[in-house]
């Protein structure tokens, strides 16, 4: 099995990640970023969910067995390149021409909520799962465009709550925040609803595109021009 598959289901592209925790790595950012190339060569397709095929994990984030594994090696480039990918896959979803819509089905952790972040909308099932940010715990700061994807998701009140305490959190409280559209019972209603939502949107790509273009554009200046300084320092956030 693929570590990314996806299907059309009409208009909608539905993406499922496959890799049980679905921790990102290069062979996850390669996958992720050549699965979004294909959506979009299909003209028909007008939005896309991602969800998971694990019944416990949407993504628990960066995968620390690789990065430490790499850092032992000491291959400092391998590093870098992994983070700027990271970026290119933030900041793809972040620019595509249609509605990207995460529909959270389990845990979402550290760098697996900045990606459901940086998706237009998210729908969470509320039965079982809890969306965190865990770097506080874990000594591991936001790079300046992860907090700037965390910003446009969360209201700012409640971005810095979660950022500074951990905790984490249900689909209930953060329905009633707005971060998600809704807080689904299951994971039938999950996947109805979300790909309902994502059937509304038959907008043309260019203006749909260049909407979140200016919409994004201090994320895309914090991910082009300050995260640079940490990357190559290897100063890194998860």
């Amino acid at each position: 099995m693929a570590v990314i598959e996806w299907k059309k289901d009409e208009g909608v592209a539905i993406v499922t990640m496959n890799n049980g925790e679905n921790r990102h790595n290069p062979v996850f950012v390669d996958t992720f970023l050549n699965t979004f190339d294909e959506i979009e060569k299909d003209k028909t397709i007008t939005s896309v969910v991602i969800t998971s095929s694990d019944k416990k994990c949407w993504s628990l984030g960066i995968d620390l067995g690789w990065m430490m594994e790499a850092i032992g090696k000491e291959d400092f480039d391998a590093l870098k390149g992994f983070m700027y990918g990271l970026n290119k896959v933030f900041s793809r979803v972040l620019s595509f021409p249609m509605p990207v819509i995460a529909a959270i089905n389990g845990h979402v952790f550290g760098d697996g909520s900045i990606l459901a972040c940086a998706c237009d909308y998210r729908f969470m099932k509320a039965d079982k799962g809890f969306f965190c940010f865990p770097e506080v715990d874990i000594d591991i700061p936001f790079l300046p465009g992860m907090l700037e994807i965390v910003k446009k998701a969360f209201p700012y009140y409640k971005a810095e709550e979660l950022i500074f305490s951990g905790k984490k959190t249900g689909a209930k409280e953060l329905e009633e925040h707005h971060v998600v559209v809704k807080a689904c019972a299951d994971q039938e209603e999950l996947m109805k609803d979300a790909i309902a939502f994502a059937r509304t949107y038959t907008k043309k790509r260019p203006i749909f595109q260049e909407h979140k273009k200016r919409l994004h554009k201090g994320i895309f200046e914090a991910i082009e021009k300050e995260d640079p300084v940490y990357i190559d320092a290897l100063k890194l956030g998860v």
